[in-house]
């Protein structure tokens, strides 16, 4: 009866508390800490229920690695299943010949490795350094694979359709832990570059997050549960309560203390594995012990961006607990039910084509084109974005100001959401920015800025550029796409084959990036190119229509 009571309360499901028991006992997430589990129970038929009455393995039995092969396939729904994808390596390659726009960083994240697996080995006099040419040595890639079970679809992972549908207040309201009570102190960009802060519930703090980043809330709502408790616990550990996702001995010198931080980081990550293995052509997964893998052939962008995110920090043998069906999956089955229940998919259709768009600025006037293709809000999404600078020259000394240029809206449709900088254009029209194509412009002044709800045709005003919201040390203006949640990189260089995403458009000018140069590249139209370049100085970056 207590048990009933407990559930009825709480509105929890029954498997909740299975779970919470597999994260305590098996994977110590709610304690933050790490320990050597090896599974070694039977899988479970697919599309069998959870089995309530298990007994969870005994943590304390430290045994050798399986074969992946042998990891439970549990999966309550049926998952669609995905083509294979063409690999664009093999796994004799023994060396890296470099191409334009190459950097070390860049390569070791195609061939699944770190930095310093690559400086080990080779001999390299400058690594930032690289010529054309030159032979980058490598060891040569793993021959097993991670596990093929599927955590999550890409449109559960993705704030994709129907994200917008779930109440982030209203679910922490009814839960027994710490996040009901949480509370961080978090800052915003001003117009003049200053910064205000502002004390939001980790309600607001979650959905500021999943919207900034374009990433499903029930997956950072989960994440804090396996990580820390935080969902079902209401007295977690200090160093719980300001580093809930990653303690503060890994945040290196990084100030990654509070809610609204470690979500921002984690959002970020997850986007980096979705986003790397999607639009990088990343291959491989390389843990601190040098222990590497190659992503299973068959996989999806939200199950590596977990197998990704989960990697972090880990070892091998906890890791392999953590992305089967005992780990994680079970604390997002336990609150969100079965994620492969309708996913939207393909959640980006092969051979879309955007729609017509303009430069964002009026006909006749000159901007500066200062950023090539970079993350469309934060390093780890696609490189979605380009940046223009207006033309109004700012006072010596002075980087930060609101321009007298208009931004204008590049295409019709109507404003989904406006304020903190940024101003988010739903083509579609329906008001829900998770759906069909969708322009993000960011550090847009509040001065004048088109309100939510307003219909706009192709070259209303949306507002002014300046360095509010986001992240700013001049004024200017970002741009950047979306299709169903998803982040289009502006440029798609490095997208998986068969899975190509339409170069951004403006007024006939295509955008051109340099594979793993952030913020480089050029527009082309006609012959003539602009180069992405920082300043006013330079007719090559002058951009007009």
């Amino acid at each position: 009866m207590e048990l009933q009571l407990i559930l009825s309360r709480y509105c929890l499901r029954p498997v909740f508390l299975l779970a919470l028991l597999t994260c305590l006992f098996t994977v110590g997430c709610s304690l933050g800490t790490s320990r050597v589990i090896v599974i070694t129970a039977t899988p479970p038929a697919q599309g069998a229920a959870p089995d309530t009455g298990s007994v969870p393995p005994d943590p304390n039995v430290v045994q050798a690695p399986q074969n992946s092969t042998t990891l439970p396939q549990f999966i309550p729904g049926n998952p669609t299943p995905d083509s294979p994808r063409r690999q664009t390596v093999s796994g004799d390659v023994q060396q890296h010949v470099v191409q334009p726009g190459d950097t070390l960083f860049g390569i070791a994240s195609a061939y699944g490795l770190s930095l310093d697996t690559i400086l080990a080995s080779n001999e390299l006099a400058n690594p930032d350094v690289l010529e054309v040419g030159q032979v980058i040595q490598l060891p040569g890639l793993p021959s097993e694979e991670t596990p093929d079970f599927k955590i999550i679809p890409d449109s559960r992972l993705v704030r994709a359709p129907g994200s917008s549908a779930f109440d982030v207040a209203g679910f922490i309201v009814q839960l027994p832990g710490y996040i009901r009570t949480a509370t961080d102190e978090v800052g915003t960009n001003q117009a003049d570059g200053t910064e205000r802060k502002e004390t939001l519930t980790a309600a607001q703090i979650v959905e500021r997050v999943s919207l900034e980043y374009s990433v499903d809330p029930r997956v950072l709502l989960a994440l804090l549960e396996f990580r820390a408790g935080w969902l079902s616990t209401a007295q977690v550990r200090p160093d719980l309560q300001t580093h809930p996702m990653i303690s503060e001995e890994d945040s290196g010198n990084i100030d990654r203390e509070g809610l609204y931080r470690q979500l921002a980081w984690t959002a970020n990550q997850l986007n980096f594995g979705y986003y790397g293995w999607k639009t990088r052509g990343w291959v491989a997964l390389e843990f601190e012990r040098d222990e590497r893998l190659l992503y299973n052939n068959g996989l999806n962008a939200g199950t590596v961006a977990l197998q990704y995110f989960l990697s972090l920090n880990n070892d091998f043998t906890g890791w392999v607990r953590q992305v089967s069906s005992a780990g994680f999956f079970q604390v997002y089955y336990a609150y969100f039910g079965d994620p492969f229940a309708n996913p939207v998919e393909p959640l980006v259709p092969s051979g879309l084509v955007q729609p017509p768009m303009t430069f964002p600025f009026s006909s006749g006037e000159t901007w500066f084109f200062t950023g090539g293709a970079h993350g469309g809000w934060g390093s780890g999404s696609a490189w979605a974005a380009i940046d223009f600078a207006p033309p109004d020259v700012p006072q010596t000394g002075v980087a930060c100001y609101t321009s007298q240029f208009w931004v204008t809206a590049s295409a019709s449709g109507l404003i989904a959401r406006s304020g903190g900088g940024a101003v988010v254009l739903d083509l579609d029209g329906d008001g829900d920015e998770t759906t069909g194509w969708t322009i993000l412009y960011l550090h847009i002044a509040s001065e004048g800025r088109v309100t939510e709800g307003t219909t706009v045709q192709v070259g209303d005003r949306i507002g002014r550029a300046s360095c509010e919201g986001g992240f700013s040390t001049a004024t200017h203006m970002h741009i950047a796409r979306r299709y169903n949640g998803e982040w289009i990189p502006a440029s798609c260089d490095e997208c998986a084959p068969g899975d190509e995403r339409p170069q951004m458009n403006l007024s006939g000018w295509e955008v051109v990036g340099y594979r793993d140069q952030e913020y480089q590249g050029y527009m082309e139209k006609d012959g003539e190119r602009r180069l992405a370049e920082q300043g006013r100085n330079s007719t090559e970056n002058r951009v007009s229509w």
